[in-house]
């Protein structure tokens, strides 16, 4: 979003106040980030190289002590930067020297036929001999290179089998001395908005130019970085930056472009006994989705196990890793589009749409969400200098915030061991990220769980989608230990905050309210699927309650009795349902849903749905005789708290009407029915 015109003095006052206050607090480890913008030109490195080299001349507030530094910087990336263009000359006065100390990416392979190792000079275009202390003490140069400052040697001798070009010195460019308790006294200096303000300046990104929620999105890209095994996606439009965190900000990840890869390429290599990309990398990412292909064909099952422990077999050996695991990509239709027809992770390659797989996912960050970048969204102000800044990231690794949800939150009964785990993996990373020194308050943790179970749930939305009836419990919610409140969680593009959401439903789905195992009333809502089949009921979401059960069934015999009178072309024997119950108000089984039961397989067997956020009240006996409904006032308070715009009530409590206050009762279009098949005419919109 842009500024208010009227904002800009508030905004120029905050911007000077968070820059002296990192002055203070991080002094010697603050670089201006429009210095790195001055230098990249004509540069290909990425940001946390030119930040290396500005934190080491241009860590001051005086403008002359800058631009001094800014000549220097320049000057030493005119003569030891290698650019490809001027590779020839570089080696030329290497050769003529004897010796030239330049700064481009080194990675590094294992020669078998001579049993020695060659450095690759990405820029410089060839190789130089590396000895094998230096790779020991470097593993990541096996595996995606590193970029470095190293001194070049020339030594040719005729007859020689290796290169003439020597690695004398090689030293990665990264900061020295990060003190993580001098990081952790430095953060209680800031308050929540200025450390998150800090973590998006640091990462180069303007905070006054987003809106507060977008600023969780970009945070959560972060999370990658600083929490162990951590597996999220992103899909969204083409320009909003899903790749620059783990390109330009950290020297410990890793952006696989193209999507092509191996299995030991990124697990293990049999034949050098090596652990691949995730054996060495804090992120490994994959860039364009869409492209994700594997030569090896256990590929993607091999991935799966690894997302979902952390370990995975190769031959004799189970390997562990830690590298997270982070998939970017594009989506090129409107997301109501894919919301209304298809699923928001039809990017993906068709061999990997499995729901097992998807279901390893931690989170999903709604890129649609995030404004395509524009040079305003880019900060000018102080941050952190990125190095230093991934140091802190692979420090936080090393602790474990999972457990901040026990004081204070309960889960709610929705969120199966595999959505608990991921939820407890986001808030720990956000947590990491916003208090690193553990003093966080409630409201924090709370703040953190909202965003942790929302983007939880957009993956199970879209799981529910592709697997069907088994990923049905996506209600999510947690319970407040002190006010024993419970919230529940929605996703935006899946309509509002309300339980019952808008528009039409899918045939067979139905709300109902009626009052639980545990004595209060409750919103429940059957979802039903029919198959071909032979009349044959499946129940699920009752767990162990035979009288719930037994309910249902009642309704699942009347309609079998009587579907013809609703219509003629019915033919129960021809079909299997499965009726899935959610509890939406967590209230436990109900006896009361036989009419219920009824409607929603009448709907469910002819295909159409019923009226949009309808709620159905009223029950049945095993011969059809209508049941009043039980608290009608306070049944129809649950109804509008949920959402609902129509009720359908049945005759039989025409004479509870006056217990309900008028202005309740008027926010409903209300319908009666007399019989059960009355009901199903009514409810289907049927005159």
């Amino acid at each position: 979003m842009t500024s208010e015109p009227n904002s800009t003095d508030t905004d120029s006052s905050m911007d000077a106040s968070l820059d002296d206050l990192l002055n203070e607090h991080f002094a010697g480890k603050v670089v201006r980030k429009d210095l790195a913008k001055m230098v990249k030109e004509g540069a290909n490195v990425p940001v946390y190289v030119l930040e290396y080299l500005l934190g080491n001349y241009c860590t001051s507030a005086d403008e002359e002590v800058i631009q001094d530094g800014l000549k220097t910087v320049k000057k030493i990336l005119t003569e030891n930067y290698v650019r490809p263009d001027k590779a020839e000359t570089v080696k030329s006065t290497v050769r003529e020297r004897g010796s030239l100390k330049i700064i481009d990416k080194v990675s590094v392979t294992l020669d078998q036929n001579r049993d020695a190792y060659e450095a690759m000079c990405a820029n410089l275009a060839t190789k130089a001999e590396i000895s094998s202390e230096v790779v020991k003490k470097y593993e990541k140069l096996l595996a995606g290179g590193m970029w470095s400052i190293l001194t070049l040697q020339y030594f040719f001798e005729e007859g020689q089998k290796g290169s003439p070009f020597i690695v004398s010195d090689l030293k990665p460019i990264q900061m020295p001395n990060m003190s993580m308790d001098d990081l952790l006294e430095a953060r209680r200096a800031f308050t929540e908005e200025q450390w998150i303000d800090t973590l998006l300046r640091s990462a180069g990104y303007e905070p006054t130019q987003f809106e507060e929620r977008v600023k969780w999105h970009l945070l959560t890209r972060m999370i990658p970085l600083v929490e162990n095994n951590y597996n999220v996606c992103e899909l969204g439009p083409r320009g909003t930056g899903k790749s620059h965190i783990y390109k330009e900000i950290s020297p410990n990840s890793i952006l696989i472009s193209g999507g092509q890869t191996t299995v030991a390429n990124l697990f293990y290599n049999l034949a050098r006994r090596t652990v691949g990309l995730v054996g060495v990398w804090d992120v490994v990412a994959f860039d364009e989705v869409a492209g994700i292909s594997f030569k090896d064909n256990d590929g993607v099952q091999i991935m799966k196990d690894y997302m979902a422990s952390g370990s995975f077999a190769r031959g004799r050996d189970s390997i562990t890793a830690y590298a997270s695991m982070v998939f970017v990509g594009n989506i090129n239709q409107s997301v109501d589009t894919l919301v209304k027809t298809s699923h928001l992770l039809a990017p993906f390659p068709e061999a990997m749409i499995d729901s097992a797989f998807f279901d390893r996912f931690h989170a999903y960050i709604p890129g649609w969400e995030i404004p395509k970048m524009r040079p305003e969204f880019f900060t000018n102000q102080y941050g952190l200098i990125v190095d230093y800044l991934a140091e802190f990231f692979c420090e936080m690794r090393k602790r474990n915030f999972g457990d901040a949800i026990n004081k204070h939150f309960t889960l709610g009964r929705d969120l199966n061991q595999r959505d608990s785990i991921a939820v407890r993996h986001t808030v720990s990373g956000l947590l990491k990220l916003l208090y690193p020194h553990e003093e966080y308050p409630k409201e924090a943790v709370q703040r953190c769980l909202d965003y942790a179970l929302e983007t939880r749930r957009r993956v199970k939305e879209q799981l529910k989608k592709i697997g069907g009836m088994e990923f049905f419990d996506v209600h999510f919610s947690y319970i407040d230990q002190e006010t024993r409140e419970e919230r529940f969680i929605s996703v935006p593009e899946h309509g509002g905050g309300s339980l019952i959401p808008d528009g039409a439903l899918n045939p067979g789905v139905l709300h109902t309210i009626a009052t639980g195992s545990g004595g209060h009333l409750g919103l429940y809502r059957l979802e039903t699927q029919v198959t071909a089949g032979s009349g044959t009921l499946k129940l699920s979401g009752l767990g162990s309650n035979s009288q719930a059960k037994e309910a249902i069934k009642v309704g699942f015999d009347f309609f079998k009795a009587n579907a013809s009178s609703v219509s003629a072309s019915i033919k129960v024997g021809d079909h299997d349902y499965h009726i899935h119950i959610v509890e939406l108000h967590n209230s436990g089984p109900t006896t009361s849903m036989t009419l219920s039961t009824f409607v929603a397989l009448c709907s469910a067997v002819m295909g159409k749905p019923l009226q949009p956020q309808l709620v159905v009240l009223g029950s049945m006996s095993l011969g059809g005789s209508i049941i009043p409904v039980e608290n009608l006032a306070e049944s129809l308070q649950v109804a509008f708290d949920a959402g609902a715009k129509r009720i359908l009530l049945p005759m039989a409590s025409v004479t509870d009407i006056p217990t309900v206050p008028g202005e309740l009762f008027a926010k409903f279009q209300t319908s009666f029915y007399s019989d059960p098949s009355d009901a199903a005419f009514k409810a289907l919109g049927v005159e």
